[in-house]
């Protein structure tokens, strides 16, 4: 009982580690290109990182942290973006006063930096607000 407890703690912080690489992956990708090639400001481009890594981490949360098997629904998806928004203004507004105060920080260190305290804020809120099962202890 317990070896099995303790492989399903480890498999659900793998597939939460493993969701938070493909969402941070997801957001540093758009944010150079939008940055590099596109020339966008880093402000106005992670904006639009933040939802595109907000998609790709639910589905990936959805499947690898919390294994759901029942169909993906809107009203549990209006409820993870809820969750992300508030991470991630937490996580922007960290983010942004970084380049502020050391104003030659490159943008992707800001993130990598902002994105840990979001990571503590989502993991809690999709826990214990999103992807509620019964018995799920861990």
């Amino acid at each position: 009982m317990l070896d099995r407890l303790r492989r399903d703690r480890l498999k659900h912080g793998a597939g939460f580690l493993t969701s938070g690489l493909i969402a941070f992956a997801v957001d540093a990708l758009v944010l150079a290109l939008l940055t590099k090639v596109a020339g966008l400001d880093p402000y106005s481009a992670r904006l639009t990182a933040i939802a595109a890594a907000m998609v790709a981490g639910y589905f990936a949360h959805r499947n690898l942290t919390f294994r759901l098997s029942h169909p993906a629904s809107l009203a549990e998806f209006a409820k993870f973006a809820a969750v992300a928004t508030a991470a991630s203004v937490i996580n922007y507004a960290l983010y942004a006063a970084l380049l502020l105060i050391f104003s030659g920080l490159e943008p992707l260190i800001a993130l990598t930096i902002a994105s840990g305290l979001g990571m503590i804020v989502s993991y809690f809120g999709y826990r214990l607000g999103v992807f509620q099962r019964r018995g799920f202890k861990l």
